[in-house]
């Protein structure tokens, strides 16, 4: 009888084992403190989900974050080693230190400021002007099937024709001032904005366009609670892409009729053969890329908070 009692534990003074994860995560408190009812002397178990990985995906971010800082200064010292040994030849491509050497000037002289602000308006501009239609009609696109029908084809024979081919239309139409630039960005932009939009649409469970319709919900609704949110993720990839073309766009716009703009710097710099200076106005263009592909991350990450999870 002894040992018999001797084996009995009070519940009140139960302590948690040390043992496996899920024992480690339990831990017994008060009936006060948890605000469940027992019977008098008992606990309440509280079962704490344990963490999950944060440590490590703290060091998977900041790995990319490294490596995607070291690719492009890898490449650069490559490039200036290659140069100095004359593996390649430095009238045509330069060396890093060179391209330097001639962007630094421009920069404290405000010339290549200047010309930053002049493209980065046009691409602002033509980049809102084929996203905003681009985005109401893709959603339109999907939602409504005739409508889908009517104008598919002609998107599908109007997106492969090069904007470039239509250059010299569109300064017929628009004239050599600002207008031709800002539709010839626009242009490319909204076949990609719109194609990436109404694919969404297309991509989403039919069982969510089912529950709206049974709850009556009228076109708006359909557009704020079920297109957009749905269609958000692939809305962004067609902003993101529409970005790089509008970067690709801007130097060919204004290399017709402009006087000032990083793509006109590197028109005028072939005609000069000044290689470092074209190269700094290559280079500002791919800093402005990476810039303005950051900056719709952010906001995309904003927008769409469970993308990530």
């Amino acid at each position: 009888m002894r040992d018999a009692n001797r084996e009995k534990k009070d519940p009140g003074s139960m302590e948690p084992r040390v043992g496996n994860e899920t024992e480690r995560n339990c831990r017994y408190e008060t009936p006060q403190s948890t605000g469940v009812r027992s019977g008098a002397g008992r606990e309440a178990i509280v079962i704490e989900a344990p963490q999950v990985g944060d440590e490590a995906t703290r060091g998977r971010r900041f790995l990319s974050r490294t490596v995607a800082f070291l690719s492009p200064s890898l490449l650069l010292v490559i490039w200036e080693i290659l140069a100095r040994w004359g593996a390649i030849d430095s009238r045509l491509f330069s060396s890093p230190s060179l391209i330097l050497g001639t962007l630094l000037p421009l920069l404290r002289s405000g010339e290549l400021l200047s010309h930053i602000a002049v493209s980065l308006q046009r691409i602002v501009l033509g980049f809102l002007a084929g996203a905003a239609p681009g985005i109401i009609l893709g959603l339109s696109m999907g939602l409504f099937e005739p409508l889908r029908a009517w104008l598919m084809p002609l998107v599908s024979s109007t997106f492969p024709i090069p904007k470039l081919a239509i250059m010299p239309l569109i300064l017929i139409v628009f004239g050599l001032g600002e207008a031709s630039k800002v539709f010839t960005i626009g242009i490319g932009v909204f076949y990609l904005v719109l194609i990436n939009s109404m694919t969404g649409v297309l991509s989403i469970e039919p069982i969510y366009l089912d529950v709206a319709k049974a709850f009556g919900a009228s076109k708006k609704d359909f557009y704020l609670t079920v297109a957009i949110p749905g269609s958000l993720p692939m809305i962004f990839a067609g902003l993101k892409l529409g970005m790089g073309t509008a970067l690709l766009l801007i130097v060919a716009a204004e290399m017709s009729a402009a006087q000032a703009g990083v793509g006109w710097m590197v028109w005028r710099a072939y005609d000069m053969f000044d290689i470092e200076r074209m190269f700094s106005a290559l280079l500002t263009l791919a800093v402005l890329g990476y810039l303005l592909a950051t900056l719709l991350e952010i906001i995309e990450r904003k927008v769409i908070p469970w993308k990530e999870k």
